[in-house]
Order: C-alpha cells, then sequence, then structure tokens
C-alpha cells in the first residue's frame, strides 16, 4: 500500500500544480462587481476583459502548444507560473482598466502554458497501468482549480479585509509552493531539443484523429462556452436579478459548475468514452434549459441546478472528449493535439461570452443569455444527435 502511494506521488503533486495555476485563472470571478464600481466600467467591458484572458490562452496554444515536446513538461510549467505570477502583480497594482486587461492577459498566457503540458505531464508521471485514473486527475485538477478560484475569492472578499488584495496574495504564496514542488519533480521528456525547433502550429490533426475530433471539440466548445457566461456574467445577474449581494455565496455558485464537472469526470470511468459523450451532451441541454428558465423567471434555484447539472454535463463530455482524441492520437502529436483540442474549448469561452456582453446594452442581461442558450442548445443538440449515430469509441478510458 505504501509502495502504490508513493508510485502515485509524483502525479498528485503535477496534479495539485495543475490546481493552483488554475485557480488563479478564475480568482477575479467575484470580484467583477467591485471592480466595475471602482474604475466604472459596463457589462460588455466586464465580458471583454474576461475573454482577453481565453485570447491569451489560444495564442500559446497556436505558437507553442507542442513546446513542451521539445524543450520538456518542467520548463514550461515553470514559465507558466512565472504568468500566473505576473497575472496577480497586476490585479495587485491595478489603478485602472490596463491593469487589468494585462493581468487577464498574463492569466491566459499561463493557462495556456499549462493546458497542454500538465494534462500530459500528469498522465506520464501515473505508475504503469494508471493510465485512466491519470486521465480523470488532470482533468479534475483543471477543472477543480477553476472552481477554487472563485469560492476561495468570494469567501476572502466577503470575509476577510482587502477584497481586491488578499486573493491574490494567498495566491502568490500558493505559485511558489507550487514553484518549489514542481522543481523536485522528475522531467519526462527523454529526448530534449533546444527551443529554436518549437515552431508555430497550425491546427491540424493527424488522420486517425479527425474522426474523434470533431463532435469531441463541438461537445467542448458548448461545455465551455456554458463555463464562460458562469464565469464572467453570473455575477453580475446574481447581484442586480436576484439582489445576492454576498460575495462568497456567488463564487460557491460558480464554483458549483466546475466541482460538478469534476463529478461527471469520475463517473466517465464507470460508464465509458462512448457513452460519456451523448450522455454529457444531454446534460449540458439540460443545463442550458435550466439556466434559461433562471433568466427568464429570476429564480436562484434553477441557476443552482444549472450549475450542478450543465457543469455534470460537460464533466462528461470534456473527460469523454479528452480521452478519446488522447487514446487516438500518436505519441508524439499527443501534447498538441490536445493543445488543438483546447483551443476549440477556449473558443467557447470567449467567443460566445462576449457576444452576451455585446447583445446586453440592447437586449438587456436576460435576453441576451437567452440567444446565447437558444444557440448553444442547438449546436450540442447536433453533437449529441451526430454521437448517437456515430459511437466515439476509444482504446482510453
Amino acid at each position: 500500500m505504501d509502495d502504490d502511494r508513493r508510485s502515485w506521488r509524483p502525479c498528485v503533486l503535477a496534479a495539485a500544480v495543475f490546481a493552483v495555476c488554475m485557480a488563479g485563472t478564475t480568482l477575479p470571478t467575484p470580484l467583477y462587481g467591485l471592480y466595475q464600481e471602482k474604475f466604472g466600467f459596463s457589462e460588455l467591458t466586464v465580458t471583454v476583459v474576461y475573454a482577453v484572458y481565453a485570447f491569451g490562452v489560444i495564442g500559446v496554444l497556436l505558437l507553442a502548444g507542442n513546446a513542451s515536446d521539445a524543450v520538456g513538461r518542467r520548463p514550461v510549467l515553470l514559465a507558466g507560473l512565472a504568468c500566473a505570477t505576473a497575472s496577480a502583480v497586476c490585479f495587485l497594482c491595478a489603478t485602472g482598466l490596463g491593469w487589468l486587461y494585462a493581468g487577464r492577459l498574463l492569466s491566459g498566457l499561463s493557462a495556456g502554458l499549462f493546458t497542454g503540458a500538465a494534462t500530459v505531464y500528469v498522465m506520464e508521471l501515473a505508475p504503469s497501468g494508471g493510465s485512466s485514473r491519470a486521465t480523470f486527475a488532470a482533468t479534475a485538477a483543471n477543472m477543480g482549480g477553476l472552481g477554487c478560484g472563485p469560492l476561495l475569492a468570494g469567501v476572502l472578499a466577503q470575509y476577510a479585509p482587502w477584497p481586491l488584495y488578499l486573493p491574490f496574495v494567498v495566491h502568490l504564496v500558493l505559485v511558489a509552493g507550487s514553484a518549489a514542488v514542481l522543481l523536485w519533480l522528475p522531467e519526462t521528456v527523454r529526448e530534449l531539443r533546444p527551443l529554436r525547433t518549437v515552431r508555430p502550429q497550425r491546427p491540424g490533426l493527424p488522420a486517425g484523429v479527425r474522426a474523434v475530433f470533431g463532435p469531441a471539440a463541438t461537445a467542448s466548445f458548448v461545455g465551455f462556452a456554458l463555463f464562460g457566461v458562469f464565469t464572467s456574467v453570473s455575477p453580475a445577474f446574481l447581484t442586480e436579478s436576484l439582489d445576492v449581494h454576498n460575495r462568497a455565496v456567488i463564487g460557491l455558485v460558480v464554483a458549483l459548475a466546475f466541482f460538478a464537472s469534476t463529478a461527471g469526470q469520475l463517473a466517465v470511468g464507470r460508464i465509458g468514452v462512448g457513452r460519456s459523450l451523448p450522455l454529457g451532451c444531454a446534460g449540458l441541454l439540460v443545463g442550458l434549459a435550466l439556466l434559461a428558465g433562471a433568466l427568464w423567471w429570476d429564480l436562484l434555484p434553477l441557476v443552482v441546478l444549472s450549475a450542478l447539472v450543465g457543469g455534470a454535463g460537460q464533466g462528461l463530455a470534456f473527460r469523454g472528449a479528452l480521452s478519446a482524441v488522447a487514446g487516438a492520437s500518436p505519441p508524439d502529436r499527443r501534447a498538441a493535439v490536445i493543445s488543438t483540442l483546447f483551443v476549440v474549448a477556449y473558443t467557447g469561452i470567449s467567443v460566445p461570452v462576449i457576444g452576451v456582453g455585446v447583445l446586453s446594452g440592447p437586449m438587456g442581461l436576460e435576453g441576451a443569455g437567452l440567444v446565447f442558450i437558444a444557440c448553444m442548445a442547438v449546436l450540442v443538440t447536433a453533437a449529441g444527435a451526430y454521437l448517437l449515430r456515430r459511437p466515439v469509441r476509444s482504446a482510453a478510458p
């Protein structure tokens, strides 16, 4: 038993580092209202500030999504922690909107450096025969970390002093500890190449991955779009329409979606990749319907149910997509293919969210949200129907 625990220790520690980095990317979520009061910007500006993060992620994935395959996992992850540190410093120094843009961009760079590299790193550090558990550890660290960010910031903002500063100080301490852990962990890339060999990559896929990638990426797009709305505009909806002013409650509601995603990911090992993708699409569709009801009737319980059901659906779909795509990818292209999947997912976080921000002016937040839900429902229904007709099969559950 002790030997088994020791063999899993590097994998678990790498997952913890992954979670710390991702938590920093959602720390500002329950604080946007405070920033709006301080700097006096609109709801559209909130969505743009939020989406700048996604543009940073996509840029890194396209320009250096395969960097860890060449220079090694640890150097790329250390660079990601450096960007996370710089992001926290920007928020600590924020005296205007430009600081928020810079902080979100740096946060996106950190996430972009981590997503593909850390996912593969956690898998590679797992003991032999532990690929399924390692896949769950990687995706759970990603989503669990994203959920811990708003929860931590919300609790500190509500019950501790310096609400716009203390969350980022705490995160800086966690990042410093993560850097120490990362320096202790081993490198898993055996044949290292110089940084100059890394080239920007076009979104492209090996032939054997394409049939799996289309529906998996569509489900990932919708799931991340739902999360984008929860983390950017739901705090304003909770405050303005539902009269919820407790920052800890706002952070908890957002966190529930990410924690439910982790639970959904855990279920994939039991139900299998082939069934998890269409079931995930169904969960996303129900979550979107519940969110529509919450917007139409101004009901907090429906927001909570939407977070739980939609989050679980996202978890089923996302881990199923990641497992299917990773299982169909050649080992020497795996990090690059996973990065391409994240490009699609983070496009879902950015573009629909900005659309909601643009429409919120003429239509109001509720009307813009209903248009978003209708568009996402069409996409996820099409993906689910395709997956029912042509189930995804993967050797890596």
